[in-house]
């Protein structure tokens, strides 16, 4: 097996997700936001309607990796789905941040429906996307590189459509603030974002090849590939630790536009270089910057101490500095963006090493079962992300509706303090859960290896 992978191949793998990151972005940062304050929609509705949709979406992942474990094409098992879902994909992106000319309950009505397609367009392209890790490379280093490239290129789209979005819907609307000017401003500036997101699946496609096949062709049922799974532990432990990674980040992310809008109540324009910027956007850059920092930080410092100590190290590190972000004042805004950058750096960390311990959890778990179930188990990786995401959206939907908020008002000093909770000590308690599973976590770099050399032993001894 040849398992040089060139570095065109290396950047083509990081565009899928970097195609998927940009929307994941927009959904995490800037979704709720516009649900609340564009398109009208209130705080709690919204918080239910994200909850009731990402739930039925997160239970369909692990049914996209089951088909894409027994898909059969020229291409591979999990190339095709980038192709045939690009374009899919940036169309229902932007008919998710389109306004309808409807009433509250219709307008609500369509963000079930366009939101509950988007999410499952994203699972059939990005559940696959994530089990090419798997089948691209048994080597272990090679895969914690591989897994570096795909987190720079995500937090580089993350980036990139934190930069664009902005920018975009004031373009588009014309700087105007009226309601109708600015939800064309977001369809349009979406659909700039869609554009690319399409190019870079397609790029992907192209570039990535899969190596990695079974010990012998499998024609095992998914009852036995879900059983397989069912009891295997380091699965679970690792999905409880992604789970609680994602409920941290996803709350301090669904709540950063109402703590600068609402709280610090400095979000107005200001020049940097000659470029408009708000408040809030540049921490959101900040943030981005920390996370690719922490991403280029994730293969060296685990190949040196290990992906579990890594991990653990670094999630110590953003519980610490989340829960002392609570006494930060609004005017104390350079340690603001400081602590945000600590912070950014923490989860730009964690991310990497989690798919490339998924990949690892799918050679333990063939060299145990001798059955090899990719798709299924990098699926998890994405249940667990959306869950994580979906709790997280859901809570930040009713805890501003708990705390009293009200769209486009003074807020209460109550209301602006359980802001603040939500960028401190609620997503702390996400990251301190994280903690607690990964110790549990049993796949050490030794063991792995020793699992690797047995698989490529058993195979050779069937070729």
């Amino acid at each position: 097996m040849n398992n040089y992978i060139t570095l065109r191949e290396k950047i083509g793998y990081g565009f899928g997700d970097m195609a998927s990151s940009m929307f994941w972005k927009l959904f995490g940062m800037y979704l709720l936001f516009f649900y609340t304050d564009v398109m009208g929609i209130t705080a709690a509705a919204a918080g239910t309607m994200l909850l009731i949709t990402r739930i039925w979406d997160t239970f369909f992942d692990p049914v996209v990796g089951a088909m894409a474990d027994r898909t059969q094409s020229r291409w591979g098992k999990f190339r095709p789905y980038m192709l045939y879902m690009a374009v899919p994909f940036g169309i229902i992106g932007v008919l998710t941040f389109t306004t309808p000319g409807y009433g509250v309950s219709g307008k609500l009505i369509y963000a079930y429906i366009t939101y509950s397609a988007m999410m499952m367009i994203y699972s059939l392209i990005n559940v696959p996307y994530a089990s090419l890790l798997g089948v691209m490379s048994v080597d272990g280093k090679e895969r914690n590189t591989l897994a570096s490239f795909r987190m720079s290129f995500a937090f580089g789209g993350s980036l990139l459509a934190v930069t664009l979005i902005e920018p975009l819907v004031s373009a588009f609307s014309g700087g105007s603030l009226q309601p109708a000017n600015l939800q064309r401003g977001w369809q349009m500036g979406v659909a700039v974002i869609a554009l690319i997101c399409v190019l870079l699946f397609l790029l992907c496609f192209a570039w990535v090849r899969e190596r990695v096949q079974p010990i012998e062709e499998q024609s095992t049922s998914l009852k036995d590939d879900l059983k397989d799974l069912w009891v295997n532990r380091p699965w679970w432990i690792l999905l409880g630790a992604g789970v609680a990674a994602l409920l941290f980040n996803s709350i301090r992310d669904g709540a950063t536009l109402y703590y600068f809008k609402y709280y610090i109540q400095k979000d107005t324009v200001f020049l940097l270089v000659g470029t408009k910027v708000t408040y809030s956007m540049l921490y959101l850059l900040v943030g981005q910057g920390a996370n690719m920092l922490g991403v280029v930080l994730a293969a060296p410092v685990g190949n040196r101490i290990g992906k579990k100590n890594t991990y653990l190290y670094a999630m110590v590190l953003a519980s610490l500095f989340s829960m002392l972000f609570y006494w930060l004042d609004k005017e104390q805004l350079v340690l603001i963006y400081l602590f945000q950058f600590i912070i950014s750096i923490c989860a730009g960390i964690i991310f990497p090493l989690l798919w490339s311990m998924y990949a690892d959890i799918a050679d333990y778990s063939e060299w145990k079962n001798s059955r090899r179930a990719t798709g299924l188990i990098f699926s998890s990786s994405s249940m667990a992300q959306k869950f994580g995401w979906t709790i997280g959206g859901a809570l930040t939907g009713w805890l501003l509706a708990c705390f009293g908020f009200r769209a486009n008002s003074i807020q209460e000093h109550a209301t602006r303090q359980g802001i603040v909770l939500m960028l401190s000590f609620l997503p702390a308690a996400g990251s301190l859960l994280s903690i607690l599973f990964i110790v549990l976590y049993p796949l050490s770099e030794n063991r792995i290896a020793a699992i690797t050399l047995e698989l490529a032993a058993r195979k050779k001894q069937i070729n």
